[in-house]
């Protein structure tokens, strides 16, 4: 029997997302399972969980597993070639012992299949900027371009993580006497319950403190009219339109299109009016726009690709 169906997955940290579409990619059945990030839980976990969502698309639309033409999923933690190959080869070592062969089955970063997504496989431009920063980039000639990713310890630049880690420091300061008073120590004993500097101490670094959790805060704080936090999100704000601006000039085009992912700054906030302002002052030539699919829909569209 003919080929008839891509399967395109989501995977996160949380949870799996799981698409099929006909030839056309029109959804056709949805499910979801258990966390993809195959580095924290191990490649078994991860492929039990792929297959499970496959059969369960099978079962529902009473095909047979020879029609689906291609499988792809992009998942947190496959960002390097290496640990994309791993999942893939162990995918499909895992089916065969159950069982089961697939015509073809790819791996690659959530971003990736996010940013085919969000073009529908044209050219544009993806900015993630929620508890880390990165923005990938497709030019003309369907090339992959990135810039940032660098994670917490040296990048992270704009991100929920950066803008909690200065919040948290300027606070310290102002505990201190080092700064003027400020609203983010206000904050961090109302609504932490953090009032010294021995807490503070002992919450970060024994407690292991979600940086990323005190980033609403500082914008908040901002908001308000506060001078530290106004200074940290102007700065943080400007490297991101650095990223911007680098993956433009590595594009090459004339203009581009940028869809805007993460919750600092895909939602409505004080933070993310002042970088999309900063985009539109600074880069007239970049246009922001909505995601035109999700990213499971984006990893149908990269199975088609590799059928």
């Amino acid at each position: 029997m003919g080929m008839k169906y891509f399967i395109g997955l989501d995977g996160g940290g949380t949870k799996t997302k799981c698409v099929i579409t006909d030839f056309d990619f029109k959804p056709l059945y949805e499910c979801q399972g258990g966390p993809s990030n195959f580095l924290i839980i191990g490649t078994e976990k991860v492929s039990e969980t792929i297959l499970s969502l496959v059969l369960e698309c099978v079962e529902h639309l009473k095909i047979t597993t020879d029609e689906i033409a291609s499988i792809f999923i992009g998942t947190t933690g496959a960002g390097r070639p290496n640990d994309a190959q791993k999942l893939k080869d162990d995918f499909t070592a895992y089916s065969k012992s159950k069982g089961y062969s697939f015509n073809s089955f790819n791996v690659d970063s959530d971003a990736r299949i996010a940013l085919e997504g969000a073009f529908s496989g044209k050219p544009g431009s993806l900015l993630i900027a929620g508890t880390g920063s990165v923005i990938f980039g497709k030019d003309s000639k369907n090339q992959i371009h990135r810039v940032g990713g660098f994670g917490r310890l040296i990048g992270d630049e704009g991100s929920g993580n950066t803008l909690g880690r200065r919040g948290l420091n300027q606070a310290a300061k102002d505990l201190d006497g080092r700064a003027d008073k400020t609203l983010l120590t206000i904050f961090l004993r109302e609504d932490f319950g953090i009032s010294d500097t021995s807490q503070l101490i002992t919450e970060v670094y024994r407690n292991n403190f979600d940086l990323a959790s005190f980033a609403p805060k500082v914008i908040e704080a901002a908001r308000l009219g506060d001078i530290a936090a106004n200074k940290i999100l102007n700065e943080e704000s400007d490297e991101l339109v650095l990223h911007v601006k680098s993956i433009f000039n590595m594009i090459g085009e004339d203009k581009m299109s940028l869809c805007l992912v993460g919750g600092t700054i895909a939602t409505e906030n004080y933070y993310a009016e002042m970088f999309r302002r900063k985009v539109e002052t600074q880069l007239p030539k970049v246009k922001i726009t909505a995601a035109e699919n999700p990213p499971e829909i984006g990893a149908a569209f990269m199975a088609k690709s590799m059928e």
